[in-house]
């Protein structure tokens, strides 16, 4: 039976997807930060599933508790999935911003995931195969939209996740990014906004749902609302060409000064 480890799972999307995989009949190690809401959701998987639940208790901005994580991908029974989908959102302009409360975002957003995978990467190597999920967002794309830093973390786990796929892939590990738009989860009441003010607004299971079916065809990047798959794949061409015709020497619109 497969083993699967996923971040923020006590609540939302974290939850939903130990409760799909579960039904995949993957053993499960979860992990965040209440182990009351995991040991129920755990007694809820056991008993309905007969897979094993581990729990991990852990706050990822915690550097020693993220340790505690890290060593649980590197040692014990092999994790054969990684979903990194614990994270925060930070509302407000950057002018201004608590200085701590962006560190902490840095924590939970970016060097968590990074670190995670990390530990992961190398038994999955060793053995061929292995997978990991990194939970992004469609704000990748909107800066403008989403001033402050939450934006740009976002788009540091979708630049992470391609090349990850992009080194990983020929070694047999799978790396997904999943970017969700607005979801309907403690997220945004966390970080104080109104979800009755957001439109639109995607409920977890059909975002797991959609995102599950993405990594069953092995999408490197899943963005469930997408009706138009050609919109990405020309950004992504787009993307891709671009670097092809940069030289050594300045563009002839930069050899004058306006």
């Amino acid at each position: 039976m497969p083993t699967t480890l996923i971040t923020g799972a006590s609540t939302g999307i974290g939850a939903v997807y130990a409760r799909r995989f579960a039904a995949r009949g993957h053993n499960l190690v979860l992990v965040a930060r209440s182990a009351e809401k995991l040991g129920d959701l755990g007694a809820e998987l056991r008993a309905a599933h007969d897979i094993s639940v581990e729990i991990i208790a852990a706050d990822l901005t915690d550097p020693a508790q993220l340790a505690t994580v890290e060593a649980r991908l590197r040692s014990g029974d092999a994790i054969d999935v990684l979903v990194n989908n614990a994270g925060a959102a930070l509302l407000g302009p950057f002018a201004g911003a608590d200085p701590a409360r962006m560190a902490q975002l840095l924590s939970l957003n970016v060097t968590a995931p990074t670190l995670l995978a990390s530990a992961a990467v190398g038994g999955m190597v060793k053995r061929g195969s292995g997978a990991i999920i990194n939970i992004g967002s469609v704000v990748s794309f909107m800066p403008a939209v989403f001033p402050g830093i939450y934006a740009a973390t976002k788009a540091y786990l979708l630049t992470f996740s391609q090349g990850l796929a992009a080194e990983l892939g020929p070694k047999g590990v799978y790396v997904q990014a999943v970017l969700p738009a607005a979801t309907r989860t403690d997220i945004w009441t966390k970080a104080g906004a109104d979800l009755a003010k957001i439109p639109n607004l995607m409920e977890v299971d059909d975002l797991v749902d959609a995102a599950l079916i993405g990594f069953d065809r092995r999408e490197t990047v899943t963005i469930p609302p997408l009706g138009d798959a050609g919109l990405w794949d020309a950004f992504e061409t787009a993307r891709a060409i671009l670097p092809s015709g940069l030289g050594g020497a300045p563009a002839e619109r930069y050899r004058r000064s306006a």
